[in-house]
């Protein structure tokens, strides 16, 4: 009967079920900028992120905090920060600090930023657009908000923008188109300053904190809230204003979660005996909030008591209390067993609700049977009582100085902490939460206040934070009921898959890596992402990571394969790399028209390769009909994500003047130099080469000399030619033909074709004691590394030879060779044939440089 009654209560609960929930990823960057180093700091905006970024915190989304960010700074934490949003419910980006607009375009300021010359803003700011666009290819809806419309600080009013000198607006920010699914906020309506304030925070981020924590409200109504908020502080002085295209609901602080009850409990109860406690666990809030109880259907057996009280219909009781909860049955009539039944119900702060029933036998308490059920069900309850301290001990124990590996990057892994009970009067509170990062179950996200059942515990995920790789802290309060609680901690260990540190690819945008050249990839790269591929299989980055170390091993055809399958899973630089294939003819005949397809594809989804490729194809007309200004937009935007590839473009661009761009050789030194910056081999050759000729700076050998050199060391291809012909020349060093010879050398060996050309002309300018075959040799090296025919002299020149120093010099390469290729052709076609396989046979990859 009583199993039956159960079978009655559980059928009841059955229309109350909701269907499950799955925890949404939703990621914020935090930004605060203070203490400018050209301009007068701020005193706000370091305490609106730590204000702002704990209340995204305790909304359960995984926070980004950065402070203080220079430009190079801006971009590193930037791209960390779209790893984390790829695929993401909802991306918010948060800024305090520095901002103006120039020609109807907004722009973020870095501390480090001077904006002395008129192309400072495009390597020193950050442009509002590009962050959005960004956000959009990442991202299922797009939030910014903007505390950063003060007047411009910089002395100079005009800045290129694209192919035009605009000057700066004088306040605040201009208003933004937001794309489908997007609301974009700021601190003050369009072209007004925003304030300080006179306390900690400024008025906009006060009051946004205070009002985003509010339950279940939709982020327009956090705004509204916000404007009357911001409206009243500064007595109408700032009308913080949004733009919204938003077609979902965005609610910040989620309360959807039900207070945990078990839903149907069994016990018995004696009859005549006065109040009995009833053991109900105490119900749990997983959100961390305070839970009241309510009688829904009261037992018809007997009265419900606590501390004394009788309890009424609707009476509500603190949740804490419920364990107290007693039944007083009266002595009953029947000798026969009854069968009763309770239902209650959970309240949390928030309007949440569930419901939880109790199924009991009445037996009679009297006589020696009774006292016997009497003495047995006291020894029962004592004896759960002993095995939830167990339970808790137990808990504690298997969590107490636990240190998880949790790889970066695939994902939230499980900690599989083996959690030793499932009483459900047993719950787990987090106590401190791990400063970077996400908890999490299957079915939602967990905020620093909450708390878990114990059936919970072994469904409990964590996901790193990309960038932070630090050891972490987690620190839990197990509890029971009213009994006293324990505490426990333990680390999580996030680590770098090998793969990422061995073939991680510079600027992925769903990397987790700084990244590693071509050349800088070792020969246990193949194997330790063949392992990462095994070991998980649905993680594209790691099949692209794969391709690359099996480029760079010279195993092209696997690489393919492995590139194709990341590009199918999503992997934006794999569709890139695709196009590069196509574009080089690597293990396939070079296909102009297909490669642009693929970086076209790839530039879309805000690829900055992608971005780079493209936009030199468009502006140039390679393979496609030429579109100078959106091909010059796109070198711009790759620019700005920090790709020296295009910063390296650019500043060929301007040097020259092309395309109808202006020439303007300053404004390329602006892109050298922040190339430079960044550590890139190829700008310091180019900016060492302004310096030598005074090229947008003045004459400086020294500082060009130092350039090559680190260039060179770099392993940068033509910097050894460039710091040659200092020698050569005796050119801010003294004249040095043998340093020259062997520089010379050098970069033909990285395969400098201008370099093998002037080593041939060094040994023809020995006159008599030149020797024809070596000159032969260098020839024949600066035609077959010439793909794009840019020095038609070396072929000519070498037609010039006799006979008997290119067949000297054929025989010599020849042997140098590990395998036999065609005698076929002329002497000269043979010459430049057997030159091109000795390079590629010291140099079997890819892309060495």
């Amino acid at each position: 009967m009583l199993r039956c009654c159960a079978l009655i209560a559980a059928l009841i609960l059955v229309g109350l079920a909701t269907v499950q929930a799955h925890a949404d990823r939703r990621v914020a960057l935090v930004i605060g900028n203070s203490e400018y180093r050209e301009i007068p700091a701020l005193k706000n905006p370091d305490k609106d992120a730590d204000d702002v970024s704990s209340t995204f915190r305790l909304a359960g989304f995984d926070v980004f905090v950065a402070k203080d960010l220079t430009k190079l700074q801006f971009e590193k934490e930037f791209r960390n920060y779209l790893a984390a949003a790829d695929g993401a419910d909802l991306a918010v980006v948060y800024y305090s600090g520095h901002g103006f607009q120039i020609g109807g375009e907004n722009f973020l300021i870095p501390v480090d930023a001077s904006l002395k010359d008129a192309a400072d803003i495009e390597v020193q700011a950050v442009k509002l657009d590009d962050v959005l666009q960004q956000l959009r290819a990442k991202s299922k809806i797009q939030v910014i908000i903007l505390d950063a419309c003060r007047n411009n600080p910089f002395p100079r009013k005009d800045y290129w923008l694209r192919d035009q000198l605009i000057a700066a607006g004088g306040t605040g920010l201009a208003q933004v188109k937001s794309s489908l699914n997007t609301l974009i906020a700021f601190a003050t309506e369009p072209g007004a300053v925003a304030y300080d304030g006179s306390g900690d925070l400024s008025p906009f981020s006060s009051a946004f904190s205070r009002r985003a924590l509010a339950p279940n409200q939709e982020i327009r109504s956090v705004m509204a809230a916000v404007r009357r908020d911001v409206v009243e502080a500064t007595k109408g002085a700032q009308v913080p204003w949004e733009n919204s295209s938003l077609i979902d609901e965005v609610v910040l602080m989620r309360r959807a979660s039900r207070p945990a009850l078990p839903p149907v409990l069994e016990k018995t109860v004696p009859s005549g005996v006065g109040p009995v406690a009833l053991d109900l666990p105490v119900p749990v809030d997983v959100d961390g909030g305070s839970v009241t109880i309510s009688i829904e259907r009261p037992p018809a057996l007997g009265r419900l008591i606590l501390d004394g009280k009788p309890v009424a219909t609707g009476e509500p009781i603190e949740g804490k209390d419920l364990p107290r909860l007693a039944m007083d049955v009266p002595k009953g009539a029947d000798a026969e067993d009854q069968v009763d039944m309770l239902a209650y119900a959970a309240h949390d702060e928030w309007g949440g609700g569930s419901q939880g029933i109790l199924v009991f036998r009445v037996k009679n308490g009297e006589g020696a049977a009774g006292k016997q059920l009497v003495a047995s069900l006291e020894s029962k309850q004592k004896q759960q009582v002993v095995e939830r301290g167990i339970h808790i001990a137990g808990a504690a124990e298997a969590i107490e100085n636990r240190d998880v590996k949790i790889p970066v990057g695939v994902g939230p892994v499980p900690l599989k902490l083996d959690f030793p009970t499932n009483d459900p009067a047993v719950s787990v509170k987090l106590a401190s939460y791990p400063a970077t990062g996400t908890l999490s179950l299957p079915d939602r996200t967990l905020s620093p206040q909450s708390s878990l059942m114990a059936d919970e515990v072994d469904k409990l995920r964590y996901e790193p934070q990309i960038g932070a790789v630090k050891p972490l802290i987690v620190g839990v309060e197990i509890r029971a009921d009213n009994t006293s609680s324990k505490p426990a901690t333990m680390k999580l260990s996030p680590s770098v898959d090998p793969c990422d540190t061995q073939a991680g690819e510079p600027l992925d945008l769903q990397g987790v890596v700084p990244g590693l050249l071509p050349n800088e990839i070792g020969e246990g790269a193949v194997e330790a992402c063949r392992a990462a591929v095994k070991a998980y299989p649905d993680v594209a980055r790691f099949h692209y990571e794969l391709g690359r170390a099996l480029l760079a091993a010279g195993k092209v055809e696997e690489a393919k394969k492995a590139i194709k399958e990341a590009a199918d899973q999503g992997h934006v630089r794999a569709v890139f790399e695709l196009g590069y294939l196509n574009a080089t003819g690597t293990g396939m005949p070079a296909n102009r028209k297909q490669a642009n397809a693929f970086y076209a594809a790839a530039s879309d989804k805000g690829d900055p390769y992608g971005m780079t490729s493209w936009g030199r194809a468009l502006f140039n007309g390679y393979g496609v009909d030429r579109d100078t200004g959106k091909g010059l937009d796109l070198l711009l935007k790759a620019a700005a994500m920090g790709h020296t590839y295009a910063m390296n473009d650019l500043a060929a661009i301007f040097t020259e003047g092309r395309n109808g761009v202006p020439a303007d050789p300053a404004r390329a030194v602006a892109f050298l130099k922040a190339g430079v910056e960044r550590q890139d081999m190829y700008s310091m050759n180019l900016l060492g080469r302004n310096y030598l000729s005074g090229t947008g700076v003045e004459k400086d050998p020294k500082t060009a000399l130092t350039l090559f050199q680190k260039s060179m060391d770099l392993g940068q291809p033509y910097a050894p030619g460039s710091l040659a012909r200092m020698y050569r020349d005796g050119v801010g060093v003294q004249q040095d033909l043998a340093e020259a010879q062997r520089l010379f050398e050098l970069a033909t060996d990285r395969g400098d074709q201008s370099a093998a050309y002037d080593r041939a002309a060094l040994e023809m300018q020995r006159g008599d004691k030149a020797d024809q075959a070596v000159a032969a040799r260098y020839l024949a090296f600066a035609a077959a590394l010439d793909l794009r025919n840019e020095i038609p002299d070396a072929k000519a020149t070498l037609a010039k030879f006799g006979a008997k120093a290119k067949t000297a010099a054929l025989k010599h390469m020849r042997a140098e060779l590990k395998s036999k290729i065609s005698a076929d052709g002329s002497l000269d076609d043979q010459l430049v044939k057997t030159a091109r396989a000795v390079w590629e046979q010291a140099n079997p990859r890819r892309d060495l440089f």
